[in-house]
């Protein structure tokens, strides 16, 4: 058979854990889940009644393939009162979850040829949206000491005539760090189009995570509902992009996906006027974890270089173990029955790292690391 685009894509290596754990699960296996980026928070309550108003409503037709208007309207304000920034709703894009987004964007935005400057290590799924788009990963290699981000002279010695466009995440998946507003401001005036893929913006714990509006109005902005809502779901994302862009997404959006779910927009609407108290009460949950993992974990001997400020990961350098991550999530999840992701699901920058996720309780994390030490003991 002839090879296609898609033999070409790779697993998602942390959700082929996850599936690996349900089966352990299924024969009786008790596992604790620190390998997905999953809020264990229920969806704020004034989010679920706004979604039931909407059922009850009738409100389940198809939309306009942009998104309802109000909704649109309510992230631009959003924009407007968390970053200050004045955007026209004719500017985003509401989608069905921010993959789906990367997809629409991607697909507008890359030719073959073109190239893509990415940070490794970076999100698992980066590189396989960019390479369906037969466009090209320049990969740029981060390092532990400056918490996994880009560094603005690296960029620069990789820019070149094909570079596209530069893809940042702030605070980041694998490592929690955020990017320098300073950084974020060069990056967005490097000559190349700068994708700021901002989901975890709101699970911040030091600092304020800057978006890359606040420094050009024609960033192209990636986020959604799923993180800091605890929505993951509902499905439910956006883009903001520049107008010329439009056109392009909204026709690829009414073929491929039709419109996003009718009744998550509106509650949409609600988890941006009304949850924000839930999302503050969420995220200092998710900082009191932080330091009962970070703490646990440094007890168990792991160097943790890179302090994560934002999302709910720590990336941890696990080399002294073994120095194939895949096959240590792999050992640790059979004989410790705790899943973690490995490094390598994020790049060769990452290999003989695991990432811990502390979106679960301080019960099961404290828990989990007692299985970890007992893990290590015994090896």
């Amino acid at each position: 058979m002839t090879r296609t685009i898609c033999d070409d894509i790779t697993s998602f290596l942390v959700m082929d854990i996850l599936e690996k754990t349900q089966e352990l699960e299924k024969a009786g296996k008790h596992i604790i889940h620190l390998e997905v980026g999953q809020p264990d928070f229920n969806t704020p309550c004034c989010i679920t009644e706004a979604a039931v108003k909407a059922l009850r409503d009738g409100k389940t037709a198809y939309t306009h393939s942009l998104g309802i208007f109000p909704l649109r309207e309510a992230i631009a304000a959003y924009y407007e009162r968390e970053y200050g920034v004045i955007i026209s709703p004719e500017r985003i894009v509401v989608t069905n979850g921010t993959s789906p987004a990367m997809l629409l964007l991607f697909s507008a935005l890359f030719d073959p040829g073109d190239t893509v400057i990415v940070s490794d290590p970076t999100y698992a799924c980066y590189n396989n949206f960019i390479n369906y788009t037969q466009a090209t990963v320049n990969p740029v290699p981060t390092y532990e000491q400056n918490g996994f981000q880009l560094r603005i002279a690296d960029v620069a010695n990789a820019i070149d005539g094909q570079t596209r466009a530069i893809l940042v995440n702030s605070p980041s998946n694998p490592a929690g760090t955020m990017i320098s507003p300073e950084d974020l401001e060069t990056l967005c005036h490097m000559g190349s189009i700068l994708i700021s893929d901002e989901i975890y913006h709101g699970l911040v714990y030091e600092g304020r995570a800057a978006s890359a509006l606040e420094f050009n109005n024609n960033a192209c902005i990636l986020d959604g509902f799923s993180k800091r809502y605890a929505m993951t779901g509902w499905r439910l994302g956006w883009m903001v992009v520049p107008e010329y862009l439009i056109p392009v997404i909204q026709r690829l959006q009414q073929n491929f996906f039709i419109c996003a779910n009718s009744i998550a927009q509106w509650a949409g609407i609600t988890a941006l006027n009304e949850a924000k108290p839930d999302v503050e009460r969420m995220a200092a949950e998710y900082n009191r974890r932080r330091h009962v993992m970070q703490n646990a974990l440094r007890k168990l001997g792991f160097v943790i270089n890179s302090t994560p400020v934002g999302a709910f990961y720590l990336l941890v350098n696990a080399r002294h173990i073994n120095g194939d991550s895949l096959a240590l999530a792999y050992d640790i999840l059979e004989k410790a029955g705790v899943g973690v992701a490995p490094g390598i699901d994020f790049g060769p920058g990452a290999e003989g790292y695991i990432r811990f996720s502390y979106a679960n309780s301080v019960e099961n994390i404290e828990e989990a690391m007692y299985r970890m030490e007992k893990y290590l003991q015994n090896r």
